[in-house]
């Protein structure tokens, strides 16, 4: 077994799909010729498509489509061949447009592009350990001008917070409307935004303040898990395998990278924390956090953090879950659902 293979399992939640199934939308004039083809192809492949015809029409020529945008075309019935370094993992719709005697007809074809990345397992080092509120069911956690804040979930009990983590005092806390799940916060441009789970509806406050300026509605039919934010956009989760960057100015999603580790994709994202340009991102369920390109959805990582859940005492303690990066220390710390403890963390190689 390889060794990304073998990290993947720390962070199982994984779903292991192959590409060969009926193709989508094919006819029966022409199909693309997967005969050549991989199980799974890498970025760093080149791909070469041509059709079958098996009723012997004369091609004058052929499109070449990738999810539906042109990446070229042939006289004939002659093969294309296309670079994947550019294309994001996961699963790419391939379509060829044939064109024959004043008609055309399409075929299509789905592969999957998974990561060639041999993941490393990294180690960490407790630097400090601190209280953390036992009623508290973690699902966000980030530090916002050296004053650490966390959010919460369940119905009828979600908040966010600051507290001082040093003793575990609440400095100040606004309770979500009781309908709602809250799910993970950020910081961008002087506002706090805050997901809610299964409810579609984000929240804008002054970060200030903390006075609620705005909600929104997710523009996709997706839930909301964990968020995290650069100096552009804002970054969430939900629960699969994505990782949605969203327009801050509008709140709309505009694109999203698929995380695999080797053809292993990673479901169940949670919380995020962008640290040193690269996404910290627990998977939920497991005691665990992958480190993942942030273009291309690969693994780079993983921080297998079951080793703490000997100094949790807390008996109603749950999973893992609070991820937030210090940047005055350089240390990450970490929590999880009803932990009776956050812990200070230095990650190394």
């Amino acid at each position: 077994m390889k060794k990304y293979n073998f990290l993947a399992v720390i962070l199982l939640g994984i779903t292991l799909i192959g590409c060969k199934e009926k193709n989508k939308g094919e006819n029966s004039l022409f199909t693309i010729d997967d005969s050549a083809f991989p199980a799974h192809f890498t970025q760093k492949e080149s791909l070469s498509i041509g059709v079958l015809n098996p009723n012997s029409k004369e091609i004058d020529s052929i499109a070449y489509f990738i999810n539906d945008k042109r990446v070229g075309g042939t006289k004939g019935a002659e093969k294309f061949k296309f670079e994947l370094k550019d294309q994001k993992l996961g699963y790419q719709y391939l379509k060829a447009s044939v064109y024959f005697g004043g008609d055309s007809s399409d075929a299509t074809k789905r592969i999957e592009v998974v990561s060639d990345i041999e993941p490393k397992l990294l180690n960490y080092k407790i630097v400090n350990t601190f209280p953390h509120d036992t009623t508290a069911f973690t699902e966000g956690l980030e530090f916002h001008d050296g004053r650490l804040f966390e959010s919460t979930g369940q119905k009828e009990d979600s908040y966010f917070r600051e507290v001082d983590y040093k003793n575990g005092k609440v400095i100040k806390q606004v309770d979500l409307p009781k309908e709602y799940f809250g799910e993970g916060i950020t910081f961008f441009n002087g506002k706090l935004y805050q997901l809610s789970w299964q409810e579609k509806t984000g929240f804008i406050y002054d970060a200030k303040t903390f006075k609620l300026e705005k909600t929104f509605k997710y523009d996709k039919d997706i839930e909301g898990w964990g968020m995290t934010h650069d100096d552009q956009y804002i970054y969430h989760s939900d629960g699969t395998e994505k990782i949605w960057k969203m327009d801050p100015s509008n709140q709309k999603l505009i694109d999203y990278i698929n995380v695999y580790s080797g053809s292993s994709k990673i479901k169940a994202l949670n919380e995020l924390e962008l640290i040193n340009g690269k996404f910290y991102a627990n998977v939920w369920q497991k005691d665990a956090i992958a480190v993942v390109d942030p273009k291309s959805g690969a693994v780079e990582g993983i921080i297998n953090l079951s080793g703490l859940r000997k100094f949790v005492k807390s008996k109603n303690a749950e999973v893992l879950n609070g991820i937030a990066y210090n940047p005055t220390t350089k240390t990450i710390f970490v929590t999880g659902k009803y932990w009776d403890k956050i812990f200070e963390i230095t990650v190394s190689e």
